[in-house]
């Protein structure tokens, strides 16, 4: 199903794909992709197999779904074999509730496949197949895909031992060759590959490690790590803390700053019944150091999204 904007990295793989793997494409009308009534009904009509996802899409998506009887699921997402999500983190959560609805209305081959890839390395360069009850508190974006290297390293250069965080850094034969009419951002970011004398590597600004198994995790940007009164902060962390409470389904955490010019975390959620701030702050205190735990807040009936289905942090 055909559902991304092409202005969206993510529509170059769905524009392409079916024909290489011998299969049909089904195009959503425009704007229905925000419809879960209209996605279902077209994933019936055209019998659809595959399908992508921005996470905060998904939660959208199964937040709206799983309200329906069991049986008109089943039959209206029967010919549904393989999601994937990208563009964003996926969650556990979101997971979760992938499969407990799959399992609901006996989707049992249905598969969630978790994929992570900047537009630089068109378009993405791991994957890692979800399972339920994984145990992480966590899901990792995987192993690199065919064609690729995948480097974690330190500010210094270094590749980075497991377990301890570093920048993502890709090499392979989809790297872009640079960013038009920009040779500083270029330089900046296309660097030369240590590993690899006379290659390139892009230089993602994100954060992330190697798990023992050869898998990584995604940690978040690095300029999403925030200073709030001294104490460097990863907002990524925050939201997974409220993700991990059971009513809540979506979770944003920004910086404001208060009349007084002093930066406050702001924490904003969508969630199946009403939240105190004092509950979400109770159970952020159970996780989290009193540093991370947001000053403020905000409950609010659907997250706003950007025209590619991200969170829109700045609305």
């Amino acid at each position: 199903l055909q559902k991304t904007p092409y202005s969206f990295d993510v529509s170059v793989w769905e524009l392409f794909w079916w024909m290489m793997a011998g299969a049909s494409v089904a195009f959503l009308a425009p704007g229905a992709e925000k419809d879960p009534a209209q996605l279902m009904e077209a994933i019936q009509r055209r019998k659809v197999t595959t399908m992508h996802f921005v996470p905060s899409m998904l939660a959208a998506f199964l937040e709206t779904v799983q309200g329906e009887p069991a049986e008109v699921l089943a039959e209206k997402l029967a010919s549904l074999r393989q999601v994937f999500a990208s563009g964003e983190a996926l969650h556990t959560v979101h997971v979760e509730r992938f499969y407990e609805l799959t399992r609901s209305c006996g989707l049992g081959e249905t598969r969630l496949i978790n994929l992570y890839g900047p537009t630089e390395a068109t378009v993405d360069v791991s994957v890692y197949e979800c399972v339920p009850d994984s145990g992480l508190g966590f899901v990792p974006i995987g192993r690199p895909i065919d064609n690729t290297a995948l480097y974690i390293i330190s500010s210094s250069g270094l590749a980075q031992p497991i377990g301890v965080p570093g920048e993502l850094c890709i090499a392979g034969v989809q790297l872009a060759a640079g960013y038009a009419n920009r040779p500083d951002l270029t330089a900046e970011k296309f660097v030369a590959n240590p590993f690899v004398p006379g290659t390139v590597m892009y230089r993602t600004g994100d954060l992330a490690r190697w798990m023992e198994n050869g898998e990584i995790q995604y940690l978040g940007r690095i300029d999403d790590q925030v200073k709030v009164r001294g104490y460097r902060i990863e907002l990524g962390e925050i939201e997974r803390t409220l993700l991990a409470y059971e009513p809540v389904s979506e979770a944003v955490v920004t910086v404001r700053e208060d009349g007084a010019g002093d930066k406050q975390l702001c924490g904003y959620v969508v969630a199946d019944r009403a939240c105190t701030s004092g509950e979400l702050r109770r159970h952020c205190a159970e996780l989290l150091p009193d540093y991370m735990i947001p000053a403020a807040f905000v409950q609010v009936e659907i997250m706003p999204l950007t025209a590619s289905g991200k969170a829109d942090r700045r609305a």
